[in-house]
């Protein structure tokens, strides 16, 4: 089948989204489907990145096309780039769509599912949606003033009657899945009585071939960053408005007087990075650094300095967001140490699989007292390391996930 992927970047970009897109379309390609991807010539961190228009990689027909480059710092020029790329993709899209074929909309810019929609139904094609987050209810939660009033009830009509005309919603996790249904998609009572589900749950996923674990004493990483003899609380990936950083910081704040053993090193970037670093060095905190992201080949190394890993997500966004992040960390078998929801998806899965612990928001006295006790105790660490490391194994794998959407495929 011809498979046509609808996303603001792809490989080579760093991004989760790009990631995640780029596994699936080389493996479809290499599965022999024709598979294109709408893209566009920037990269997340660098609005004037000038990719090549249009070339093959690795069997995947790329066609990347041309917007403003404002950025993502100000919320006016992100949202003039996202409308260029609305235009621009959707007329590419108009192009080269045919009828039968399969059209994957992701999450990034916002809806873009509804630009893929009407061209998807004008042309013949049959429409994907792949929810990596549920706008506009995350911008609202997040407080984005310019969402607030009437414009967003329109925006999630929009949204709501692309999700009624698709062939299938892949959602990331239960409770997005409930808020999709709850949307717009046809609701579980529907589908079975119908006996065809149009909503799907297909967690993103980690490599467990391209990651593993790897001791700290064979680890470079940290004698060239200065961790060596130490115990590492590593948040690792993107910084943003969705993730809550002041219960880190706090816990930092206690555990200044343990700098000779504990860091906190946070690695990656996003909109939240600058104001983080602003914050540490306000504060006098000697026991954290800070590092860019990390090429994907190195992440082994990268994410096997963290003797822990810090994972978190505002309460305000549960089920709107999934932090694709943690799939890196079990499979570097890992432990998980998770600030949010007590009650949200991702608690309940850290907790219940024993992967690690959930701490609540706020509590940052909690934070400190679970990483000296996940410090002292090596066997604890071990455990919940090796059950990660199974536990991604057995449903987190790339191979899992691309059996997964091969079916699904496969069904339209």
């Amino acid at each position: 089948m011809k498979i046509i992927f609808v996303n603001r970047y792809f490989c080579p970009d760093h991004s989760a989204t790009s990631q995640m897109l780029s596994d699936l379309a080389f493996f479809l390609a290499g599965a022999g489907h024709e598979v294109c991807v709408v893209t566009s010539r920037q990269r997340y961190d660098d609005a004037g990145a000038n990719l090549l228009p249009q070339q093959q990689v690795d069997g995947v027909e790329v066609h990347r096309v041309r917007t403003t480059r404002f950025g993502r710092d100000k919320l006016a020029g992100r949202a003039l780039d996202y409308a260029t790329f609305y235009l621009a993709a959707g007329w590419r899209l108009w192009r080269i769509a045919r009828a039968g074929d399969v059209v994957v909309a992701k999450t990034d810019p916002p809806l873009i599912s509804v630009v893929a929609a009407m061209v998807a139904r004008w042309r013949g094609a049959k429409l994907v949606n792949w929810v990596q987050d549920v706008f506009p209810e995350v911008a609202e939660a997040l407080g984005v003033r310019a969402i607030a009033g009437p414009q967003a009830g329109l925006l999630r009509r929009l949204r709501n009657a692309a999700f009624r005309s698709a062939a299938a919603n892949v959602v990331l996790g239960k409770r997005m899945a409930g808020v999709v249904a709850r949307a717009g998609a046809p609701n579980y009572r529907e589908q079975a009585r119908s006996h065809k589900s149009r909503i799907h749950v297909i967690p993103n996923w980690a490599d467990m071939e391209a990651i593993r674990p790897v001791a700290a004493a064979d680890n470079p990483l940290r004698g060239e960053w200065g961790l060596t003899d130490k115990f590492v609380a590593c948040y690792s990936g993107n910084m943003g408005r969705a993730h809550e950083f002041d219960t880190i910081l706090d816990a930092a704040g206690r555990l200044a007087a343990s700098a000779d053993s504990i860091r906190f090193l946070f690695i990656g970037g996003g909109a939240q990075r600058q104001t983080v670093e602003d914050e540490v060095r306000r504060r006098g905190l000697s026991n954290v650094q800070f590092r860019p992201y990390q090429d994907r080949a190195g992440l082994s190394f990268s994410l096997c300095v963290g003797d822990v890993h810090l994972v978190s997500q505002r309460p305000e966004v549960e089920g709107y967001v999934f932090p694709s992040k943690l799939y890196g960390i079990l499979a570097a078998g890992r432990p998980v140490v998770f600030i949010g929801d007590p009650q949200g998806e991702i608690s309940l899965l850290v907790e219940g699989q024993k992967i690690g612990v959930a701490v609540r928001q706020g509590d940052a006295a909690e934070l400190a007292d679970q990483l000296i006790r996940i410090a002292s105790n090596a066997l604890l660490r071990e455990g919940m390391g090796e059950r990660a490391r199974r536990l991604l194994c057995e449903r987190f794998d790339k191979a899992v996930a691309f059996k997964a959407w091969l079916g699904l495929l496969s069904k339209l």
